[in-house]
């Protein structure tokens, strides 16, 4: 698709492949680009504009961090290739049978229990490694991933400004207990009744 905006710019979206790191974030603030608006100033706009990648693919900041939240704690960030990971915490044990996908299990990655790793950040090269199988440990590729990961977390972190979360109530009803395909490896789960309430955060 051709997209045109009301500054003049074009560029060819489809057909062509990038390499730029991107989250839902930046949906809005590239809209307003392609529209040829401002985004507002009397707050805090989490979402860059990557509206440069869409007129150019070959235009791509290899230095944008994507940041993982679980509630209010970050327990990952993402630069470049590396992601490191500061917290673990897959599924809170539930007395259930069900645990992991069968076969995908990794030790001291998929935890039951929430696990603080931010003093030795847990590092993958997501280039290499897609699945996060294989962690990165001590050697100059893990120091000098981590030189480059730790002021951006810092900085991040300093930059924060406490907020309300909009999307604050939950119902365990909603989830999904019972997948297509559940029965045949005997994996179901009872769908308990809907009792929507605002949401407790553990972490």
């Amino acid at each position: 698709a051709v997209v045109s905006t009301q500054s003049g710019h074009y560029g060819r979206a489809g057909g062509k492949v990038t390499h730029q790191l991107a989250s839902l974030m930046d949906l809005f603030t590239t809209s307003l680009s392609i529209a040829g608006a401002t985004p507002p100033d009397d707050r805090i706009i989490d979402g860059s504009d990557i509206m440069h990648v869409l007129v150019n693919s070959s235009d791509v900041d290899v230095e944008k961090p994507i940041f993982y939240y679980r509630g209010n704690e970050m327990m990952a960030v993402r630069l470049g290739s590396y992601k490191a990971n500061y917290w673990f915490w897959t599924e809170k044990g539930s007395g259930n049978k069900f645990s992991f996908c069968p076969g995908q299990y990794i030790e001291n990655v998929l935890t039951h229990e929430k696990v603080n790793h931010t003093a030795e950040p847990v590092l993958f090269h997501l280039g290499r490694d897609p699945g996060e199988k294989y962690p990165i440990y001590h050697g100059s590729e893990y120091q000098d991933a981590m030189k480059r990961i730790g002021p951006v977390v810092e900085e991040h972190k300093a930059r924060l400004v406490p907020g309300y979360p909009s999307l604050n109530h939950c119902d365990n009803a909603i989830q999904n207990w019972a997948p297509p395909g559940c029965e045949e490896i005997d994996y179901c789960l009872p769908v308990p009744a809907s009792d929507p309430k605002l949401c407790v955060w553990s972490n």
